[in-house]
């Protein structure tokens, strides 16, 4: 992999952990939320129309991804508020692409290899140790689960999607429904202006700046390295979160981050 590409495949992991600490750690999350997805629709508007490019194919795509993005932010706000973010990250990241496996297995078809199956023996041990052993976090674990299942969810639908749109056109058109639905939910029972802060703004840019650093490093290495590299998040945001959010992250449970990237890299 090259260096250019290792860098900002690494720096796209530190800008994804970063966005999600930035709303864990946030007074209101759901408030905090909706200020990000709407701070990230406005300011790269301008950035789509530029580039602009999509066939009339892509709609049915984006129905389905709008659908299963609107409740990946909502059950994340809501994890966050009720579940440390140690938790719930490690479970939500190495949960999908075990889901994505299985279910491109059992029900598209594709094979599998010996390889694919050691990873994701080691995402379930990793996961076993983030949620704790002795007295395990259930709600952490059920709502990291279901984040799990949306983000599988429109990644395999992006996949299709993504032949019918520009990248920075289909996020920009993928998150629009969703950005106006949740926003405009969470504003009808809270203030969402007095939410309206720097870490909820910064969040918002950092989402679209993690993808673009993805993308930079998908021109100059494979996606399967890239993908792999890039789910060291996992590990960066458990360090975070004992650093910044003072959580108790035991030497287990950052153990159990490190076994979910390493499983996570065998899936790719």
């Amino acid at each position: 992999m090259p260096a250019a590409a290792l860098a900002f495949a690494l720096s796209a992991a530190v800008f994804h952990a970063l966005w999600n600490l930035l709303l864990a750690r946030s007074p209101d999350v759901e408030a905090a939320t909706a200020v990000a997805l709407v701070t990230a629709e406005v300011v790269f508007a301008p950035v789509a129309a530029v580039v602009w490019r999509a066939d009339a194919g892509v709609w049915p795509w984006l129905v389905g991804s709008g659908a299963f993005e609107l409740a990946y932010f909502a059950l994340l706000a809501t994890a966050y508020r009720k579940a440390p973010l140690s938790v719930v990250y490690p479970v939500a990241r190495g949960g999908a692409p075990v889901l994505v496996l299985l279910v491109s297995a059992v029900a598209l078809g594709h094979g599998t290899s010996s390889t694919q199956v050691a990873g994701v023996l080691l995402v379930v041990c990793g996961v076993l140790l983030v949620r704790g052993l002795a007295r395990a976090d259930v709600t952490g674990l059920a709502f990291g689960l279901a984040i799990a299942c949306c983000i599988a969810g429109y990644t395999l639908i992006d996949k299709h999607g993504i032949e019918h749109a520009n990248p920075v056109t289909y996020l920009e058109l993928s998150m629009a429904v969703p950005t106006l639905v949740y926003a405009g939910a969470v504003a009808r029972v809270k203030d969402v202006r007095a939410a309206v802060r720097p870490a909820p703004v910064v969040a918002g840019i950092a989402t679209f700046v993690a993808y673009a650093l993805v993308l930079a490093a998908l021109e100059r290495a494979s996606a399967a390295s890239v993908a792999a590299v890039r789910e060291t998040s996992v590990v960066v945001a458990a360090a975070l979160a004992a650093v910044v959010l003072k959580e108790r992250v035991t030497a287990w449970r950052f153990g159990g981050a490190c076994l979910v990237v390493a499983g996570i890299a065998l899936l790719r």
